[in-house]
């Protein structure tokens, strides 16, 4: 059995470390270089980068926070934001990630996936999901619609049926984040997770809601990820990725342990 990942997630805007809740108010909590290397030390298994505004706006990811950041940590670094094109996708690689993150570009422009995969390995891409309870109708028959741009735009997509198309068109790996959950301290979306982690064969990230370890353990157990993605439990102290790790395995989850 793999053991499950812990996974720090460090949203970034503007080169700084930021936070929010159901994706909006936004406030600096800090610098992203200095965190990834604590979170590395403690333990975590990844860490995710994600530039939250670029899409938004049109730019590119800034690349020298990457580089600042691949230099601090020797574990699995996926980058996304703003990443459309195959040749973005290899600039971030060469900046030292080792997976790109694609989300709202994929969703307009599903072949990325599939470019992405053949140039660098489905290994090396993530697909994000923002995904936000809505009514069941025909369009969403799964009750859950992907959203992109930051939570900006509603896409009249259903979550279920894109992450089937996602592993069809080559991901090895899918983040799905409740925007419902996001930043609520509330637990992860375990009916979502669940039911993407049911309709795919790919290793699911569970993410949004973390408020204690118990969370995360449930997200892994009866949501069934791989991983658990963690943002506000650790940036503002409330516990460790030590702290997280050590419980998850006395609950009997299997985790790389470093104590």
């Amino acid at each position: 059995m793999l053991s499950k990942r812990v996974i720090p997630c460090l949203d970034v805007r503007a080169g700084r470390l930021t936070k929010g809740i159901q994706f909006v108010g936004n406030e600096d909590i800090g610098d992203p270089v200095e965190r990834a290397r604590r979170y590395y030390e403690e333990g975590a298994d990844e860490i995710i980068f994600y530039d939250i505004t670029a899409s938004a706006e049109s730019r590119g990811i800034f690349l020298d926070v990457v580089e600042r950041v691949a230099e601090q940590i020797f574990i699995p670094f996926s980058v996304g934001g703003g990443i459309a094109t195959v040749p973005q996708m290899r600039e971030v690689l060469l900046a030292g990630a080792e997976k790109i993150s694609v989300n709202s570009a994929a969703v307009c422009n599903p072949r990325i996936i599939s470019e992405g995969a053949d140039a660098f390995g489905s290994q090396a891409i993530v697909v994000g999901m923002d995904v936000l309870k809505v009514p069941v109708c025909e369009a969403i028959p799964s009750g859950y619609e992907i959203v992109i741009y930051g939570g900006r735009k509603r896409m009249g997509m259903d979550a279920l049926a894109w992450a089937v198309r996602c592993q069809d068109l080559g991901a090895g790996e899918l983040c799905v984040n409740s925007i419902d959950a996001d930043g609520t301290k509330n637990g992860y979306e375990l009916t979502l997770t669940r039911a993407v982690v049911n309709a795919v064969s790919l290793p699911v990230i569970a993410s949004g809601g973390a408020g204690e370890p118990r969370h995360m353990y449930e997200a892994v157990s009866a949501g069934g990820a791989s991983a658990a993605l963690v943002a506000s439990i650790v940036h503002y102290g409330a516990y460790s990725i030590r702290d997280c790790k050590a419980y998850m395995a006395r609950c009997g989850a299997k985790v790389r342990r470093l104590w």
